[in-house]
């Protein structure tokens, strides 16, 4: 998924480490069990996987850019497991993770059907009871902006719940607060 220079020295700098660290983490995974082994989809730099890693047991992130796959591996290899591909077709077992994650990430991903997929291999990815949870921008101006000559396909905070449902999530729920959203949905225990 493609990223802008400016767009990729804002991921990868110490400023949105500390950002994600202290509020943006904090507010998107309040009171969200993430169990004993969750997958983060689409890690980028490394920012969220750098707390991830502090909070669960078993950590596996899938990064499909195969250069930041490396990286995330050499720094947190020890931490997590980090596997390049497709987080909308990872190839890891079915009910494997108590939690799927994913942050900033999702307007990245350049269609809705692909997006849809990645809801749709999230599912197949948790466990029963399991807990899909992230987060991401709301379209703005600001937005468009940081993403020139990036791909920018932000969700629509008003069709996220619906289209969680139409993948299998109960239990959707999604807050807006100045200019990101936040979801969190769980698989039923009984499909």
């Amino acid at each position: 998924m493609a990223m802008n220079w400016f767009h990729r020295r804002l991921c990868g700098s110490q400023r949105w480490a500390r950002y994600v660290e202290s509020d943006l983490l904090p507010w998107a995974l309040r009171d969200v069990e993430l169990g004993e082994h969750a997958l983060e989809i689409g890690p980028g730099y490394g920012a969220n996987l750098r707390v991830l890693a502090t909070r669960v047991p078993k950590l596996t992130a899938v990064e499909v850019s195969a250069e930041l796959a490396a990286r995330l591996d050499e720094r947190f290899g020890s931490q997590a497991t980090v596997i390049h591909g497709d987080g909308a077709a990872t190839g890891l077992p079915e009910c494997e993770f108590t939690s799927v994650v994913c942050f900033t990430m999702l307007h990245h991903v350049p269609t809705s059907r692909q997006q849809d997929a990645l809801f749709a291999e999230a599912y197949r990815l948790l466990r029963p009871g399991g807990t899909f949870a992230g987060s991401d921008g709301v379209h703005s101006f600001i937005g468009r902006l940081v993403h020139l000559r990036d791909t920018y396909n932000p969700i629509d905070p008003n069709t996220l719940p619906e289209r969680l449902a139409t993948a299998g999530f109960a239990d959707v729920q999604l807050t807006v607060r100045n200019g990101q959203q936040r979801f969190r949905a769980r698989k039923p225990d009984q499909p």
